[in-house]
């Protein structure tokens, strides 16, 4: 028996009882064999009738807390269907509304997590095709950057080479003026007569 049911059958078994003994006490002195018969029928009757009642109350709120029970534990499919018309059915029908709410809830919150994963990963698809396109931009110019730089690197050896050689131009033609020179100097000057 749970707590439950022996808190609603003590009391009802404790009334019945107190009921015949008041009867007992009542008619004491007309006492006779049926009338203890009559009691005894009527104290099996007032137990297993405060054990009904007691059975008939506590089996839907027993149903009610294992339905909570199960919902607390993430189960939010938990519902709890009660066929009676009293307080205990609505009791159900809002635990059931409350159910459906929260189940509402995680599904709109998973449909949530889905789309918001969905648009990332389109935003960050959209990110890396930018993040690729501008790598590939940076390596061209970088191959393009390479090839001035070794341009320029042959424009300068270039540079030098043409440098050394009019250097060495200037100074052969320096010779040569010093040898025309000497050359001049030495060479004996023609006369020519005047006729």
């Amino acid at each position: 028996m749970s707590k439950l049911t022996s808190k609603i059958a003590v009391p009802i078994i404790s009334v019945g009882i107190f009921a015949i003994v008041v009867f007992i006490a009542v008619g004491y002195d007309k006492l006779n064999l049926s009338f203890y018969i009559v009691i005894l029928l009527l104290a099996i009757f007032v137990f297993f009738f405060g054990l009904a009642v007691g059975q008939n109350l506590a089996s839907p709120i027993r149903k009610i807390l294992d339905r909570a029970t199960d919902l607390s534990e993430g189960k939010l499919s938990s519902r709890v269907y009660i066929e009676t018309k009293d307080e205990l059915s609505e009791l159900a029908k809002v635990f059931n509304k409350i159910a459906e709410e929260l189940e509402a809830n995680q599904e709109q919150g998973l449909n949530a997590e889905k789309s918001v994963g969905i648009k990332v990963k389109a935003r960050t698809k959209e990110l890396e095709e930018t993040i690729n396109a501008l790598e590939q931009k940076v390596k061209n110019r970088t191959i393009e950057l390479e090839r001035l730089v070794e341009e320029s690197t042959k424009l300068q050896e270039d540079a030098k080479d043409k440098k050394d050689e009019t250097g060495q131009l200037r100074r052969e033609l320096d010779a040569f003026k010093q040898k025309i020179g000497k050359y001049n100097k030495s060479k004996p000057k023609i006369v020519e007569n005047e006729e």
